[in-house]
């Protein structure tokens, strides 16, 4: 039986819309993420003796008609549609199962991601093409559906899922997380297979890279963040670091023209012990003078354990800083420190790290002086590169229902991005506008990119280092009209 696997098309006439991306967009810098847990359900149902075909529409800059065409052509016999989702995207995506609904009424579809996870039974109600939605994380989920439509077996007894049944709407009990992580295959020899890395784009990555996650879920409890609650949890389940290392392997033999690897994890560097061996095998077997990679990693990171990586072919971290006002971190439960955000990115320097460092504006305890007062130690810091979102507090998450439950919401799901697919603000808090937060973001960009001091020292580093030249290029060209935009 052939599954396929469908990232929607969503805004093709204006760029890459980035579904996987923590914030769904078409991104300032042209970034676009791999659909990786779309990747790895794939590979899962591949693995398990179905036939499989994939589209990741927004890669390929399709369109409505140039996605019914492809998935035509590729999957005629198809019985099972499983299609991923985002919030600022759901209707969209909605309307692309009405269509492959018209086109294949015996097929089912099943709808991915963390838009139906948080609202299983709302997604349904939206149209009755939707079959059924897969809730939290869903590589067996799918698997086991999968299994059910090919030989006729009761949906009741796939956990994990929210499903139509004879007008109702039902939901099992849910799938329990992933624990033996090496037994899913490598999202790289499906990217081998399926995809062409040259239409991914990460902005702080040498340019071609390929994204992969070497574990699950993330510790922290910031309120905000989307993945921890609605899809992975927040114990953290991980690979091994000889499975992790293998997939290097796999990159460097079979991927001649990819330069860089991305660590997608929430927080990477959570376990020191196994950060530490992983360099240690990446050491050993000369992968650091092949591949170089990058990671997410907290701010509580350590400069040993930040020489280790730089020794293991680490370029640059990324940290999610969010805000320099201490009562604001503590609002969200970052669980962080101003004073531990200055010593990191001390100790990276020091350790020859490069910081892609995050910034985000509308966190509950926000004013006009506190935005300030973030850019102005942003300015301070002088990270390699930096960017500056206004809170998108989506469904499922704790930051969703504070601002809920105070009013604070304007707009619907469609809201998310603006008319371009570019990030916008839902949230009016007292005294300050969605409209100040996203020019303020524009604002500190700008002031940010165009100082002479950091233009001089990009410039330095790309002289010596041609492939963070070529990368910065690629994303000047795809941000210069918003830094230029009054």
């Amino acid at each position: 039986m052939r599954v396929f696997f469908v990232n929607p098309p969503f805004k093709a006439e204006y760029g890459k819309f980035s579904r996987e991306n923590r914030s769904p967009a078409i991104t300032r810098s042209g970034a676009l993420y791999y659909p990786l847990w779309l990747i790895y359900a794939a590979a899962v149902c591949e693995k398990d003796g179905f036939e499989i075909s994939f589209l990741d529409a927004p890669a390929k800059l399709f369109d409505e008609k140039k996605s019914l065409d492809f998935i035509r052509a590729n999957g005629a016999d198809t019985k099972l549609f499983v299609l991923d989702t985002s919030t600022p995207s759901i209707y969209s995506d909605i309307n692309f199962a009405n269509i492959l609904k018209n086109f294949f009424p015996d097929a089912k579809i099943m709808l991915v991601g963390t838009h139906p996870s948080a609202l299983p039974e709302e997604t349904l109600c939206i149209s009755e093409s939707v079959d059924a939605v897969a809730r939290h994380e869903f590589d067996y989920i799918v698997r086991d559906f999968a299994r059910a439509v090919r030989d006729g077996e009761d949906w009741g007894n796939v956990n994990g899922i929210t499903y139509r049944e004879e007008g109702d709407i039902r939901s099992t009990k849910d799938m329990p997380f992933i624990e033996e992580l090496d037994e899913i295959p490598f999202a790289a020899e499906f990217i081998k297979k399926y995809l062409t890395p040259e239409d991914y784009f990460f902005a702080p990555a040498a340019f071609p890279e390929i994204q992969i996650f070497s574990g699950r879920g993330c510790m922290a409890r910031c309120n905000f963040c989307v993945y921890p609650q609605t899809m992975h949890g927040h114990k953290y389940r991980l690979r091994s670091p000889e499975n992790v290392v293998a997939e290097f392997e796999y990159i460097a033999q079979n991927f001649p023209d990819v330069k860089e690897v991305v660590f997608e994890d929430d927080t990477f560097t959570t376990k020191k012990e196994r950060v530490v061996a992983i360099c240690d095998l990446l050491i050993e077997k000369g992968l650091h003078k092949k591949l170089r990679w990058l990671c997410n990693a907290r701010v509580n990171l350590d400069y040993e354990t930040m020489r280790k990586m730089k020794q293991a072919g680490c370029h640059l971290i990324i940290p999610g800083i969010e805000s320099c006002n201490q009562q604001i971190l503590n609002n969200i439960r970052k669980g962080i420190t101003v004073a531990q955000t200055e010593e990191y990115v001390r100790n990276a320097k020091k350790a020859g790290l490069m910081v892609h460092a995050c910034y985000m504006v509308g966190n509950n305890g926000e004013t006009k002086e506190t935005m300030q007062e973030t850019l102005k130690l942003a300015l301070k810091l002088n990270t390699d590169t930096a960017q500056f979102y206004p809170l998108l507090p989506f469904p499922g998450t704790e930051a969703y229902e504070w601002a809920k439950k105070n009013g604070y919401i304007k707009g619907g799901y469609a809201d998310y991005v603006k008319e371009d697919g570019t990030i916008n603000s839902l949230l009016n808090l007292p005294g300050l506008s969605r409209e100040e937060m996203v020019e303020f973001c524009d604002y500190a960009r700008r002031k940010y990119y165009l100082r002479a001091r950091y233009i001089l020292y990009r410039l330095r580093v790309g002289l010596k280092d041609p492939e963070d030249l070529k990368r910065s290029v690629k994303a000047f060209k795809s941000i210069r009209r918003f830094l230029f935009k009054r």
